[in-house]
């Protein structure tokens, strides 16, 4: 069976206020993930789980689906992702062995290529998890002291080169895949099994505050015209 997408968008963002939806370079925030799901042409029905009258308004536009609004129990700021995704799943009576992927609603620099790539690797129980690398050795992170001074956090790396410490990575927050029965067992996201897609630095922004926002603007706009 062709896999299903499901686009967590609820209404109460707190940083940036109704970022699902804010203008980004000409369309709601969510329009680029919702066209990017269905530029793949791999899925079956592309929905976004939101509580927000017109968050679901504006993703019925932009070519999704909106079948229910999410309970208000699982739309505040400490509901994780997998359960919201649990919840679409059983709403949609999605079989357990229908793949499932959960993409971002400010996920601007999702791209086909990517998402097809994620689904190619995904098997069995686990996840498959968009990841990008570190620019800089975090084992080499500094943090203030409660005098405010500046300290490391891992003194013994000090002199240690850069190029003999293991890179690390991070969840790039664009999409995670796996099978409905996963998501619906209620397995962790970074537990046994999970692999992790490699993107491109340039290619990832976490969007969290105002900075991240305006930043996210300047690489959309270098990636989207590059000779301007």
């Amino acid at each position: 069976m062709k896999p299903v997408c499901i686009i967590p968008a609820r209404g109460g963002s707190k940083r940036i206020p109704r970022k699902n939806i804010i203008p980004f370079h000409g369309r709601p925030m969510i329009g680029w993930s919702i066209c990017a799901a269905l530029e793949t042409e791999i899925f079956a029905r592309i929905i976004v789980s939101t509580d927000d009258e017109e968050i679901a308004e504006i993703a019925l536009r932009e070519g999704a689906e909106v079948p229910f609004l999410r309970p208000t129990s699982l739309s505040d700021d400490l509901t994780p992702t997998v359960p919201v995704i649990a919840h679409a799943i059983q709403a949609l009576s999605i079989t357990e062995d229908v793949a499932v992927c959960c993409l971002y609603a400010t996920a601007p620099f999702a791209v086909t290529e990517d998402i097809r790539a994620g689904y190619s690797l995904l098997d069995g129980k686990g996840y498959v998890v968009s990841v990008t690398s570190y620019p800089f050795p975090i084992q080499r992170a500094l943090r203030k002291s409660s005098a405010g001074q500046i300290e490391m956090l891992h003194p013994h790396h000090m002199t240690t080169r850069s190029q003999d410490l293991e890179e690390m990575w991070h969840d790039a927050g664009q999409f995670y895949w796996a099978f409905a029965s996963t998501w619906s067992e209620g397995r962790p996201i970074f537990g046994a099994g999970t692999k992790g897609l490699e993107l491109p630095r340039f290619r990832v922004q976490d969007i969290d505050s105002w900075e991240d926002w305006k930043r996210a603007e300047v690489l959309f706009s270098a990636i989207k015209n590059p000779g301007g």
